[in-house]
């Protein structure tokens, strides 16, 4: 293959973070908890299919997104820096046109979706808009990006039971609150960069309460999703899962009560993706 096409392939990878798919995983998994709780544990594979490749669509559009709202601002960190859009590597225009290809893909894969979905799809695309600009003014933009995460959640209960029940708003809630908790964790790497920018982050609003904030976070999520598995009567093996996650997440809310590393948070971020996999466990053993 040509070198010239094969840096330019390697370039569009960084741009959508194909190495590292944590981000896609966090999308996903809600998506699946409401597919497993509104189908009694038996979700329909077409729609596990449609939403894991609609995750990877919609995160990977986010990032470019994100990445071109926040160019300037990661040319001046040093974790972001080398971003394909931050380094100049590539234009604005090129983005934009992968952009526009991965949300054509995405706009396919809602045809084949119900009428409910669909409509509540513009949603989506207009909350990955908003949250790069909630960085800016709002003091909790990690709570925009549960809610654009907790969207999807939406979308797979209406998709699945053509309806919209009320474990489904417990699970968007509990989503929402499980994004503060481990976005404010992923906002300690960059901390000291955003306060000198002026860019607003949960890790600043919070400071030394940073810890709290997470324990309280995950605590509101877990209540939330005991909430919507006791209405949807599900077994008492979910329980343990969850209360399993409360206290690996009750050590990680320990650790960061003192300073730690970007490596260190980036790692308990990651950690995350282990923590939604065990509750889909749980949900979906729960049924049997």
């Amino acid at each position: 293959m040509d070198t010239a096409v094969t840096v330019r392939l390697r370039l569009i990878a960084q741009l959508i973070r194909l190495p590292s798919q944590t981000g896609t995983l966090l999308l996903m998994v809600p998506t699946l908890w409401a597919l497993i709780l509104a189908s009694h544990g038996r979700p329909d594979p077409m729609l596990i299919a449609l939403f894991a490749f609609g995750s990877f669509l919609m995160r990977s559009a986010g990032v470019i997104l994100n990445d071109a709202a926040d160019r300037r601002f990661d040319s001046q960190v040093e974790r972001t820096k080398t971003r394909p859009l931050a380094s100049g590597a590539l234009a604005l225009p090129e983005a934009a046109i992968i952009l526009l290809v991965l949300l054509v893909c995405a706009s396919g894969l809602l045809l084949l979706l119900n009428q409910l979905a669909l409509r509540l799809s513009p949603v989506a695309l207009l909350l990955a808009i908003l949250y790069p600009f909630a960085k800016r003014i709002f003091p909790l933009p990690q709570a925009v990006l549960g809610i654009a995460f907790g969207w999807g959640v939406v979308m797979a209960w209406a998709a699945a039971a053509n309806a919209l029940a009320p474990e489904a708003w417990l699970l968007f809630a509990g989503t929402i609150a499980w994004a503060v908790a481990y976005d404010t964790i992923y906002a300690l790497q960059d901390r000291t960069d955003d306060e000198r920018l002026g860019i607003k982050s949960s890790a600043i609003l919070f400071g030394k309460n940073t810890w709290l904030a997470v324990a309280i976070s995950f605590g509101t999520m877990a209540a939330c999703l005991a909430l919507a598995g006791w209405l949807s009567g599900i077994g008492v093996v979910f329980y343990g899962v969850l209360a399993a996650c409360c206290g690996f997440v009750s050590q990680q809310a320990w650790t960061i009560r003192n300073n730690v590393s970007a490596q260190a948070a980036f790692a308990m971020f990651r950690q995350h993706v282990w923590i939604g996999w065990a509750i889909l466990a749980g949900f979906w053993i729960g049924f049997l």
